[in-house]
């Protein structure tokens, strides 16, 4: 087995890296590391905000893009 985070991540051919994520400017955050698409539940309605951070092994942010969006609320009469 080989380490995916820490130093000894950083002898791995190719490198593995992941991703920080944080909505809505919270004080923590969540890493992901499968490579998959990211998909986020339980939103509320209303305007969130969500940075993402592609890290080194050593947690070490490369680059950084944040994503604003608003969810409707599934509930209120759309008008036309």
């Amino acid at each position: 087995m080989v380490p995916v985070f820490g130093t000894g991540a950083l002898d791995v051919s190719p490198r593995i890296g992941h991703v920080h994520i944080t909505v809505d400017d919270a004080p923590w955050h969540f890493v992901d590391a499968s490579g998959e698409t990211i998909i986020l539940v339980g939103l509320e309605p209303g305007p969130h905000t969500v940075l993402i951070e592609l890290a080194d092994p050593t947690h070490h942010v490369i680059t950084s893009e944040r994503v604003q969006f608003t969810l409707l609320d599934p509930q209120a009469k759309v008008k036309s």
